[in-house]
């Protein structure tokens, strides 16, 4: 999408005004800028990144004044969930998103001037993904107010753009749910189905020595990019395994090498970060048995070569069937607020995963495009917000009557 960035001039015309007062009532535009406006950059992945503490205190005061009985749970040092629960008739529903960003290093916007502007708002998280998190709080702030409506949990988690740590925590908490939406940005598709991953690293040995002497130094990165190259056959592998249908092939990739000392030294070690990432159904294990089987082929016909495998972190593809209720339910919900039917899959893993590992169908459904997360000016549209707040209470409605 050719999407020209606004004007200067154009921020102007949308000041950040009676936001607060929008968002104290549960509009979900008004909460998205003021969500937007609150700094949550996670820092672990960038120095001085003000982690979730006061996103998860605004959004507890905002659910507390709506009537939700809430708790904030620190999960890691400073890095806070928020966990509200709304009694209501007949399955639970839980609602999620996280509340941590991206750093905002190479911005070409103020990131968190939070201004409406061109029919969007801008600033780092607006699409992922406050947008989503000011639609389910909209959402619940609705469902207070009146009925008819299920029983319901608004899930607000920690650190998913590194370990979701607040994720891991909620479900070790052993939070119950019969059903889940994670409003990641969608583009209000239906996502049941993501990837996952295994991240492998891969450590050659070999042995040091000056360089005039090829007698005594074995070279480990060369053996790592012999590996490299033997895993190229396997790359056209797993392509010609049938595709998942929502999700096509799996895929795999290298991340990072590193090895050596000097341009005159034979390097004794090489370290190769891996990444494969896996369809739902597929295990670790079956991974790592196939990567060691290309390495076990290379090294017969390469006697000196000295390398092992290990998985550093994993997390799973999973998937919801496509004729539950939950998938037919949002259908239905958003044909009823003109949005054209449609189910995807979401490429990229999150936090979903948890959710579904442990017994409780989830569900990718939110506004704003995935491929404007993480951008220079990131923005997400004001209309998408708005009407996926409406398609998620007209869901939420249903599974009470």
């Amino acid at each position: 999408m050719n999407v020209q960035r606004p004007d200067p001039k154009a921020f102007s015309a949308a000041p950040f005004r009676d936001v607060s007062t929008g968002a104290a009532a549960g509009d979900p535009v008004a909460l998205t800028r003021a969500l937007v406006a609150i700094p949550s950059v996670n820092p672990t992945l960038a120095d001085g990144g003000a982690g979730e503490g006061a996103i998860a205190s605004a959004c507890a005061a905002w659910l507390g004044g709506w009537g939700l009985e809430v708790q904030v749970h620190e999960v890691m040092r400073g890095r806070h969930n928020v966990v509200a629960h709304l009694a209501g008739q007949g399955p639970t529903l839980l609602l999620n998103g996280h509340l941590d960003t991206v750093g905002v290093e190479g911005m070409s916007i103020d990131p968190f001037a939070a201004t409406l502007a061109e029919g969007r708002v801008w600033g780092r998280g607006s699409c992922d993904m406050k947008a989503g998190v000011a639609a389910l709080m909209a959402v619940a702030a609705r469902l207070a107010r009146s009925g008819p409506r299920p029983n319901l949990v608004v899930a607000l988690t920690a650190d998913e753009e590194h370990a979701s740590a607040g994720m891991d925590a909620l479900v070790r908490s052993g939070v119950k749910a019969d059903l889940a939406v994670v409003c990641e940005p969608t583009g209000l598709a239906v996502m049941p189905a993501h990837k996952g991953f295994v991240w492998i690293e891969a450590l050659f040995r070999g042995v040091a020595a000056h360089g005039s002497r090829p007698d005594l130094g074995v070279d480990a990165v060369r053996h790592a990019a012999l590996y490299l190259a033997a895993l190229d056959a396997y790359q056209a592998e797993l392509v010609a395994r049938p595709p998942h249908p929502l999700l096509g092939h799996a895929s795999f990739h290298a991340g990072t090498i590193r090895g050596g000392t000097a341009e005159s030294v034979y390097p004794d070690t090489c370290r190769l970060a891996l990444e494969r990432r896996t369809l739902p159904g597929e295990t670790s294990a079956a991974v790592m048995a196939e990567l060691r089987g290309v390495l076990e082929r290379l090294a017969a016909g390469v006697p000196e070569l000295d390398a092992g495998l290990e998985v550093t972190l994993e997390r799973p593809g999973t998937e919801v069937d496509l004729d539950s209720g939950l998938v037919r339910g949002l259908l239905r919900a958003g044909a009823g607020h003109g949005v054209e039917p449609r189910v995807e899959g979401m490429t990229a893993w999150v936090d979903a995963a948890f959710l579904n590992e442990a017994g409780i169908p989830a569900v990718c459904y939110g506004p704003g495009d995935i491929a404007q997360a993480h951008t220079d000016d990131e923005w997400v549209t004001a209309d998408d917000i708005a009407v996926c707040a409406d398609v998620l209470e007209t869901f939420a409605r249903s599974l009470a009557r």
